[in-house]
């Protein structure tokens, strides 16, 4: 289902026109009111008139998020403050959050994305979704609350965590959609048969959409398995305008439309900086072409990934972004090798004897980098068969080192022995910076 079909389907040449008319006025907006982007501009040598057509945008400096801390707090707003109605704010791990703002047209431009997001997964009018993600300064509840309301689905507002009430009202109400991240929706799987509840036969639920956190095929088809529902990617991140960058249509589940007619997406090589075709594995960038409060130019997600450019059977035009596989700046170094959660994940995930649940834990042993791997047995699996454990685990070593490169250790451990997380999931314990 397509909800907004003239720009969800433009052909390539009339969305390229778009985007470039958008560009245009967006570069001379921040060169005009954000002291940031005039001064790298001027660095640059690039003035906005410079950027004639959608090629020349490689000639325009990066953003980072270290700009947007250094310009703490409102520093990169484009407008005047009584024009921004909104504020959201990264969880501010390190140092000073992250601060972003909406205007009223940012506002209903969000909407709109969320709108389109919840669509492609099948979600309508008359539907009821239990919206677990989080409410407050991070941007996730709020921004698919707007979205799910405007198609004209009943929202529960119920954020994330009490698992035990999750269940309740999606029992007593008859939830049809369900949005979280995925790891806790296994997490919440596990509360549910604790409480005697089987998904597929006491709930009414349909699909599931998920994101905030990197997440395999895989573990898509658990999901898929346990819940009885269609499970769907998206994609967003804070800084560019929150979920709804991005999303995976429910007929093809095979890739996530980029929104681009607000988002110009170019993929680079990290190291280089340099752009990179479509189809090669390298770190997405995007360039808002619509947003007012807190417009970006360039700006590096840090997320790796690559496009696909090949038609979608949905019938939508907008280039598609394959499932992130990492981040640039996150990942593992280990003895030299860039090691991703995911690809230990997409291992782990196919053994029936194992849960999703798992941690890689790393050490520095002398001058050696120390790579373990726990991870749980499933429910109903027991550890007292010790020698099929042992053989297992050399077993997930070996595949391991031949996925990765790495020489690993692999801990098998009781079921529920990993701690749960009713947000993004720790996958990564690294001691070596304790």
């Amino acid at each position: 289902m397509i909800w907004n079909e003239h720009y969800e389907t433009l052909p390539r040449e009339y969305l390229e026109e778009l985007q470039l008319r958008r560009l245009r006025e967006l570069l001379n907006n921040v060169y005009a009111r954000v002291d940031f982007y005039r001064e790298s501009m001027d660095k640059a040598g690039i003035k906005p008139d410079d950027i004639k057509s959608l090629s020349d945008l490689s000639k325009l400096p990066f953003t980072y998020k270290q700009d947007m801390r250094d310009n703490y707090p409102f520093g990169l707003f484009a407008v005047p403050q009584e024009q921004v109605v909104r504020l959201h704010a990264s969880s501010g791990t390190t140092g000073k959050p992250t601060v972003v703002g909406y205007t009223r047209r940012d506002i209903d431009t969000w909407t709109e994305l969320m709108a389109r997001t919840f669509s492609a997964a099948g979600v309508a009018a008359g539907d009821i979704l239990q919206n677990a993600y989080g409410y407050g300064l991070f941007t996730g509840g709020l921004g698919a609350h707007y979205g799910a309301e405007k198609i004209g689905a009943s929202v529960i507002p119920i954020s994330c965590g009490n698992s035990q009430k999750q269940l309740m009202l999606m029992k007593d109400f008859g939830s049809t959609a369900f949005s979280c991240t995925p790891s806790y929706a296994l997490s919440l799987y596990e509360t549910a048969i604790d409480a005697g509840i089987d998904p597929k036969k006491d709930l009414k639920l349909k699909v599931g959409i998920f994101g905030a956190e990197p997440w395999t095929d895989a573990m898509r088809e658990e999901i898929e398995e346990k819940w009885g529902i269609d499970a769907v990617d998206i994609y967003g991140l804070s800084e560019i305008i929150g979920p709804g960058v991005a999303f995976e249509c429910v007929e093809a589940k095979n890739g996530m439309h980029i929104n681009e007619d607000h988002f110009i997406v170019e993929t680079i090589n990290p190291e280089t900086g340099e752009v990179i075709p479509n189809g090669e594995e390298g770190e997405l960038v995007f360039t808002t072409i619509t947003k007012e409060a807190i417009p970006l130019v360039r700006y590096r997600t840090r997320d790796v990934t690559s496009l696909i450019t090949e038609p979608c059977k949905c019938g939508r035009s907008f280039v598609r972004m394959n499932k992130v596989m990492g981040r640039s700046d996150d990942m593992l170094i280990i003895r030299g090798v860039n090691v991703y959660p995911s690809q230990v994940e997409s291992i782990l995930v196919q053994k029936e004897e194992l849960s999703p649940h798992y941690l890689l834990v790393v050490n520095r042993d002398g001058n050696m980098d120390t790579l373990e791997v726990q991870v749980e047995l499933a429910e109903g699996q027991f550890m007292d068969r010790i020698r099929r454990l042992q053989d297992l685990s050399k077993s997930l070593e070996s595949e391991i080192k031949t996925m990765i490169g790495v020489t690993c250790k692999v801990r098998i451990v009781e079921h529920k022995t990993i701690a749960r997380s009713e947000g993004k999931a720790k996958r990564v314990q690294d001691n070596r910076n304790i």
